[in-house]
């Protein structure tokens, strides 16, 4: 399976659930996945969704710029997504990156091990 192929599946899914439902998302990590928001360290994924569940806007839209991936060690691969983050009522959105470090699952898919996201300052 193609890796960039794999990660734009990957990216798109990520946050159209992300803007829609991001209580969804808790299948995508697992107990040892790691997300660091804003240099914040959550473990866990029913600890990194109430965290992302909990964030202080209700609605959201992403824009992808750009994603690139890399084949990691055992499978997995590192995809690094650059884009914008529109907050509902916010005249301006917002620039941010995040980089995902996916692992391969027993039955054929991946999950999160790995997530860093900030926002990009200007």
């Amino acid at each position: 399976m193609d890796p960039d192929t794999v990660a734009k599946a990957f990216v798109e899914h990520y946050y159209s659930t992300f803007d829609a439902n991001r209580a969804g998302l808790v299948n995508l990590y697992q107990d040892s996945s790691m997300l660091t928001f804003e240099g914040q360290k959550i473990q866990g994924s029913q600890n990194i969704v109430t965290k992302l569940t909990s964030l202080p806007f209700q609605q959201c839209q992403h824009g992808i710029t750009t994603v690139d991936c890399q084949p990691s060690g055992a499978g997995g691969m590192l995809v690094f997504v650059s884009g914008n983050l529109q907050l509902a009522g916010e005249q301006h959105a917002l620039k941010f990156s995040q980089m995902f470090h996916l692992m391969p699952t027993p039955q054929g898919s991946f999950y999160v091990l790995n997530d860093i996201f900030r926002l990009n300052y200007a």
